[in-house]
């Protein structure tokens, strides 16, 4: 596993990045706290400069990546901070070892898949094959972003998410879909340590991507009060996906705050 290390101090800080993404996402966060804390940002298998073939990347195997990262690392009490399919990653790396966890932060989270597993991941095989993978991912994650969002940012992440080899790509999506029907309501539901929730989008009734205002809320945030009733949930506004880059100012500030409360 690729690990970018930075600064020193407790509680350590573990982002985790989402699908087809790298540790260079939370470069805002790790220069902001390196400064005070000990920084860890990890590529996923698969991603950014960690290797993996298509059988070896699921949710599962994230997770228990990351878990084992903090035994190697010999950190306690991190928090472990996720976007987006991270979101995922740090809830089962929490249901393997809860041991050395603090307090969990889902960036921007959703749930993806319901009902029966293997049909949800099924139909998320369907509509990755339907326009193709290449067409599928360009339009997924342009549909990250919202109208005021950095044009520039935009184009970048997009030409990144579409250098995810389509083998994994095509194998880890369904896999990640079939995760959210079968094993995200056990997994959140079984986190005890504090839960914070940055959210600053919500898929409308045409699934289009549409930013939160404030004292919003979209079905992913009902469930994690259903399932986390204690989660800090905060939103934070007028941008897309990617708050952590489009406002990094705002989503360091509750990190910041919730690391302190720790």
């Amino acid at each position: 596993m690729h690990v970018v290390r930075a600064g020193a101090g407790a509680p350590p800080l573990v982002f985790v990045h989402g699908f087809a993404c790298s540790h260079a996402d939370w470069r805002q966060q790790v220069e902001r706290f390196a400064a005070r804390h000990a920084v860890l940002a990890c590529d996923l298998r698969g991603h950014g400069r960690t290797p993996a073939d298509p059988g070896e990347v699921s949710i599962e195997a994230f997770g228990a990546d990351v878990a084992q990262l903090l035994e190697d690392e010999k950190l306690s009490d991190a928090l472990l901070v996720g976007h987006s399919m991270g979101c995922r990653v740090v809830v089962q790396a929490a249901a393997v070892d809860p041991s050395r966890i603090g307090g969990l932060a889902l960036i921007d989270g959703s749930r993806l898949g319901e009902g029966d597993p293997q049909a949800a991941a099924k139909n998320a095989s369907a509509a990755i094959a339907a326009p193709g993978y290449t067409d599928w991912a360009r339009g997924f994650f342009e549909g990250m972003f919202v109208a005021s969002s950095d044009p520039k940012l935009k184009a970048d992440t997009v030409a990144r998410a579409l250098r995810l080899p389509e083998a994994l790509g095509a194998a880890l999506f369904p896999r990640m879909v079939a995760w959210d029907a079968a094993k995200m309501e056990g997994a959140l539901r079984g986190v005890k340590a504090p839960i914070l929730v940055i959210q600053s989008t919500k898929l409308d009734a045409r699934l289009v991507r549409v930013s939160l205002a404030a004292g919003d809320t979209s079905p992913w945030l009902e469930k994690v009060k259903q399932l986390a009733p204690g989660a800090r949930i905060e939103i934070v506004t007028g941008v897309g996906h990617f708050p952590q880059l489009e406002e990094p100012d705002a989503v360091n500030r509750l990190l910041a705050d919730f690391a302190a409360a720790l």
